[in-house]
């Protein structure tokens, strides 16, 4: 055995025996025992302590969010929303070793999604030699994985943690409370307001609710509990949309930050104690230097074929078809008509061959209502009503990024999920749909005769 195996087993028997100074333990064991101890309070002389046992040497910006803003706090409820590949799982690590170190933290929950969850617990491991435990739905069968010694650092994918079984063995009495709750990729917390002024939830931004400590939630959501400490990572907090991003706040001060207005109304001097963003551009490294390339961007122009049957008859026709349902949309189911036509605007600027097989989506479309509503299996209420359902549909383009989306059945998540936005019509009578779809087709028909023109720009 060992020095340093023996000096574990050593203060291993401390724990359980009582002492007795014999002056018989081995010098070298008691010494490396001793320095073991000592280490221990290394914070006490260096507030940085955690950055000399660390295997990486963190950044500038990486040392600053975590020692200039996060380990101040008394009561951490930190969005921390920096550019992707800033590090925020280091930073992440170097707070969690930083509070145990100050034994200010014992039970960790890191919530992550699925893919990500084995990164987390090699980064922490390898870098910070912390010992996370990836917890699956399987460990919850036979009993309570969030009771014990061996659930005080767990790593978590959020859809298992918001599974029926699971959620019920984080509430039962003997869980004890995590100090420390940290979610990853939080703007899939998703939450939104719709026209209707009625708050769509998601059962991921849920459970956030719960662990932050919202209350009046139902009850399949309430813990006895919630967490003194809460990390949320980002690199998108706001997606284009005021009220999602509004529900990522709320979740840091759930009493304070109630409604939107009071959020709105919140100091810019508080809102730093909860937030921190830096672009790639503000990264360095410690002489200066800048950490990422300049990024250069240039605007490309190419020429459209001309002529009766061309790209720009197509681009012209079809602009033409976008501006005749907006201004229809004025009045009627505009948002599902936006939803609709930016599948439109996105295909007219990609390939003809794209264009086309989204017209014939949006004519299969049409047909299934036509025939709804010709069979008499649908009313023109109906119809409605259907058309104010389409605007809760998530727009995968603009709310995910490629390498986010998933696949199904050898379809990319936008292949199927534009299929449910070219739902969106601004029809409220079978003559409208008839007529949309007479316009449609006669773009469709265009279309397939510029494609095989064969010229593509």
């Amino acid at each position: 055995m060992g020095v340093a195996e023996e000096a574990a087993d050593y203060g291993q028997k401390e724990q359980v025996t009582h002492a007795i100074l014999d002056f018989t333990a081995k010098p070298e064991v008691v010494k490396v025992f001793a320095e073991g101890e000592r280490l221990s309070f290394g914070h006490l002389m260096n507030p940085a302590f955690a950055t000399e046992i660390a295997s990486i040497d963190p950044l500038p910006h990486q040392r600053i969010a975590v020692y200039d803003h996060m380990l101040k706090q008394s009561r951490l409820r930190f969005l921390l929303a920096d550019d992707a590949g800033a590090g925020k799982t280091i930073m992440t690590g170097l707070y969690i070793r930083e509070m145990l170190s100050r034994r200010l933290l014992r039970r960790i929950l890191i919530v992550s999604p699925a893919g990500l969850v084995g990164n987390w617990r090699r980064e922490l491991a390898t870098l910070f030699n912390l010992p996370f435990r990836i917890m699956s739905g399987a460990d919850a069968r036979d009993g309570n994985p969030f009771v014990g010694e061996d659930s005080r650092c767990l790593i978590i994918s959020v859809d298992t943690l918001t599974s029926p079984r699971v959620l019920t063995r984080l509430r039962e009495p003997d869980v004890t409370p995590y100090d420390l709750v940290v979610f990853d990729e939080a703007h899939k917390l998703a939450a939104d307001r719709g026209g209707d002024l009625r708050v769509r939830k998601t059962d991921r931004y849920c459970l956030a609710e719960a662990l932050a400590g919202v209350r009046g939630l139902q009850e399949r959501w309430r813990l006895n509990w919630n967490a003194h400490h809460l990390l949320l990572l980002t690199a998108t907090p706001h997606m284009g949309k005021d009220y999602p991003y509004y529900a990522l706040w709320r979740l840091l001060e759930p009493e304070m930050l109630a409604t939107p207005d009071a959020f709105s109304e919140y100091p810019a001097d508080h809102r730093r104690l909860h937030f921190i963003r830096r672009t790639k551009e503000e990264m360095v490294y410690f002489d200066g230097r800048p950490l990422y390339p300049k990024r250069i961007s240039d605007t490309l122009g190419y020429e459209l074929s001309q002529g009766p049957t061309s790209e720009q008859a197509l681009y012209d026709e079809t602009t033409d078809y976008l501006r005749f349902v907006y201004n229809k949309a004025k009045l009627l189911n505009r948002e599902a008509a936006r939803l609709a036509m930016t599948v439109f605007q996105r295909r007219l600027a990609s390939s003809t061959y794209a264009l086309l097989r989204s017209f014939e989506r949006r004519i299969e479309k049409l047909d299934r209502l036509i025939s709804d509503v010709q069979d008499g299996r649908l009313t023109t209420e109906q119809l409605v009503t259907l058309q104010q359902r389409i605007h809760e549909e998530d727009d995968i383009l603009d709310a995910k990024a490629a390498d986010d989306e998933s696949a199904e059945e050898g379809r990319e998540e936008n292949e199927i999920a534009e299929e449910k936005l070219l739902q969106g019509v601004v029809a409220a009578s079978l003559a409208d749909l008839l007529a949309e779809k007479e316009q449609v087709e006669s773009l469709l028909g265009l279309a397939k005769r510029v494609h095989d023109a064969g010229h593509e720009s």
